[in-house]
């Protein structure tokens, strides 16, 4: 895909903004495999700043238009850089694991780095208020965020938790909605094999209830682990067929998140070409 071939990649109203319909994540590019510590260091080495700024290029070329990463000091260093150097991509901000949780106070430093949206981490925050039966701090954690000006965002896990903000008109702009649900799966795989499994348990059928709540929600979701976390990327035809299944059980007006990794192959390409073919 050239750069001539960027606006095939259709956009969608999202807030003040108009976004992409498939955004970049960050997993890939500094080591959250969700497979395994040598993959995770693998990726780390892989992606030096000087990479970063190449993968954040390529997305611009191909039309993909906003990067979602957990704000760590590696993250901001970059995404300043990529500033600095003239990059106009939008940035969607998200917790670092449970940090939110610990220290609120940190909202209020993320908000400097100008995110178009800012959500608590999925698990680490929202799924551990629920747990925890805390809502009332999740709350907070949403208010806090208001306040600075940024899109609100609630990243999901658990699909409970949508609906209890769908029953209480939450003020949410966004949901970032998984399509597995991770906890649920290891607790299931327990439950029938009495012991626990060795590393993430993905459930094709957790998709089909996630779904019907994205559709049944009319703010915008950003949907996430289309991929299954790397775990549905054996061919092509794989691929599109992920893809095809998200696009096809989410509402217009939604995007896909994806981890693309540009080290073996031109993912960042590949992908937007995929996702404006089926978008048409």
């Amino acid at each position: 895909m050239s750069a001539s071939d960027a606006q095939t990649l259709p956009t969608v109203p999202f807030g003040r903004y108009r976004i992409s319909r498939l955004i970049m994540g960050d997993n890939p590019i500094y080591g959250y495999s969700h497979f395994n510590q040598l993959l995770s260091e693998h990726q780390k080495e892989a992606n030096t700043s000087d990479q970063v700024m190449a993968t954040l290029r390529r997305a611009e070329e191909v039309g993909v238009n906003a990067w979602q990463n957990t704000l760590t000091e590696r993250s901001a260093a970059d995404l300043r850089r990529y500033r600095d150097e003239g990059g106009t991509i939008h940035y969607f901000c998200l917790s670092r694991g449970g940090n939110w949780y610990d220290d609120p106070s940190l909202i209020d430093e993320a908000a400097t780095h100008e995110p178009i949206g800012m959500a608590p981490h999925g698990s680490g925050v929202a799924g551990r208020c629920l747990k925890e039966n805390r809502l009332g701090h999740l709350w907070d954690i949403l208010k806090r965020i208001r306040n600075t000006g940024a899109m609100v965002g609630l990243s999901v896990h658990n699909p409970r938790l949508i609906d209890i903000a769908e029953e209480e008109d939450w003020d949410i702009d966004y949901y970032m909605t998984a399509l597995y649900y991770l906890e649920g799966a290891r607790e299931e795989f327990e439950r029938k094999f009495g012991h626990p499994p060795l590393g993430e348990v993905y459930l094709r059928e957790h998709r089909d209830r996630m779904c019907r709540i994205i559709q049944n929600t009319a703010k915008p979701c950003i949907v996430f682990k289309v991929l299954a976390a790397g775990r549905s990327v054996g061919s092509n035809n794989q691929i599109r067929e992920e893809f095809a299944f998200a696009l096809n059980n989410i509402k217009a007006n939604d995007v896909l998140l994806v981890g693309m990794y540009q080290k073996f192959n031109d993912q960042l390409g590949e992908n937007a070409a995929m996702v404006a073919e089926l978008c048409q």
